[in-house]
């Protein structure tokens, strides 16, 4: 049974995931949720200054669902295609799973 998206950490997850990205030097997106354009599960916004933030709909999704979205902003704000995008989102994916980026110090 695959679980809904509600109760989970979106920040803590987002976090880890641009952690993970910048590790395996990529740029890294903002993320922010909902979309601002209804009916989206995931849009990219690019700014004049190189950056890009990737919003991402939590709500009603299964949170596998939501996390690939995160995954495929990185992806494409890192315009990664082909082969080369499958081994990086099986990277960022395995990075999640193991707790890469996750801030394990006491401060």
């Amino acid at each position: 049974m695959e679980r809904t998206a509600a109760g989970h950490d979106f920040a803590g997850t987002a976090r880890r995931l641009a952690a993970a990205a910048r590790a395996r030097g990529l740029d890294s997106p903002g993320f922010r949720t909902p979309p601002r354009q209804p009916g989206h599960n995931r849009t990219i916004r690019r700014y004049p200054d190189g950056t890009a933030l990737v919003a991402v709909r939590v709500k009603g999704r299964l949170w596998d669902d939501v996390v690939d979205d995160l995954i495929a902003g990185v992806l494409t704000v890192n315009d990664l295609h082909g082969a080369l995008a499958a081994e990086v989102r099986l990277a960022l994916w395995s990075d999640l799973a193991h707790g890469v980026g996750r801030n394990t110090s006491a401060a």
